[in-house]
Parts: structure tokens; C-alpha cells; sequence
């Protein structure tokens, strides 16, 4: 891959005009992976080679079908509440009914809320200083209230209560 200084020194006005295309796309770039970044560098450089070598002024746009950056906006939702509607069985409680129910659940990314802790940790479980153990270097969309009991009869008409099974309030803990 060609180092930047090179490149200055053979397209000095290409890269005057490249700095805000940089900025412009820099959200972009962090939802990329390091090496998905360099594949998507090497494929504009060799784009802009092409350009400056057919006498084209204008500057190559990205490679088309790139979904990338959805994946990345679709992971990066804040916690909330969603809602399912599922039968007693489906929750794999042990419990055989052909009941259903409204199944309130927490989903979503909790990186607003990152604090000290989760920063810290992150940084020692990087640098090998924590190993075997099982951490989550960032908080948890969670459960914060639970809607009231759940009651049902099962297919042996017999009756259950059930607690704490359907969020109320979700938040990142």
C-alpha cells in the first residue's frame, strides 16, 4: 500500500482535494474494521490511479454495495423495550401451554453509558492483564422493573404463577 508522503509527493493537488472527502466520510470509517478500511483505501487509490491516468477531474466514489455501514447503524440502537408475542412453552420454561402472552424484553447497545470501569477494564483485558476470566468491558441492556406476575394454566389445567418475566422498564446497567 502506498504511504501517504509518496502519494503528496505525486499527486500534491489530488491530495488537497481528498482531506474533505477524509472528513466527510470519517463516521463511516469508524464503523469499519481495520482491515475492511484497508481494502476499501487500496480499492480508492487504485480508483483515483485510474481517474488521474483517463484525465477524469472528478474524484472515484466509493465501491457500490457496501452494506457496511447499515450493519453497523442497525447494531448500534439504544436501549429499549421491545415486545413479542409467544406462547408459555416458547419460553422454554418448562411449562407445556398454548396460552400466550406479551413477552416485554431489553435490546440494545449500552456505549452512551460506558463509564471509567468499563474503559479501564477494556484497556487491561487488552493489555493481557485480565485473562481467563468472563468480562463485558461495557454495560448491559437490562431489565430495570418487571411487569407484574404472569398467570396461566398449562395443558394439564393446572395453574402457575410466574415472576419477574416481562421487562417493564429496560436501561443499562
Amino acid at each position: 500500500m502506498p504511504s501517504f508522503s509518496r502519494d503528496r509527493q505525486r499527486y500534491p493537488r489530488a491530495l488537497e482535494r481528498r482531506q474533505p472527502l477524509i472528513s466527510q466520510y470519517s463516521a463511516m470509517f469508524e464503523s469499519y474494521t481495520e482491515g475492511e478500511i484497508r481494502e476499501l483505501v487500496s480499492t480508492l487509490v487504485e480508483r483515483y490511479r485510474e481517474a488521474m491516468n483517463s484525465g477524469e477531474e472528478e474524484l472515484p466514489s466509493f465501491p457500490k454495495g457496501v452494506n457496511r455501514m447499515k450493519r453497523a447503524r442497525a447494531r448500534h440502537k439504544p436501549c429499549s423495550l421491545k415486545e413479542l408475542e409467544v406462547s408459555v412453552s416458547e419460553l422454554g420454561l418448562g411449562y407445556e401451554s398454548d396460552e400466550t402472552l406479551l413477552f416485554r424484553y431489553c435490546a440494545g447497545t449500552c456505549d452512551a453509558a460506558l463509564r471509567n470501569y468499563d474503559l479501564s477494564l477494556k484497556n487491561m483485558r487488552s493489555k493481557k492483564k485480565i485473562k481467563k476470566d468472563k468480562i463485558r468491558a461495557r454495560p448491559c441492556c437490562r431489565p430495570l422493573a418487571y411487569d407484574d406476575d404472569v398467570s396461566f394454566l398449562d395443558v394439564h389445567n393446572r395453574y402457575y404463577t410466574v415472576k419477574e418475566l416481562s421487562a417493564k422498564e429496560c436501561g443499562c446497567v
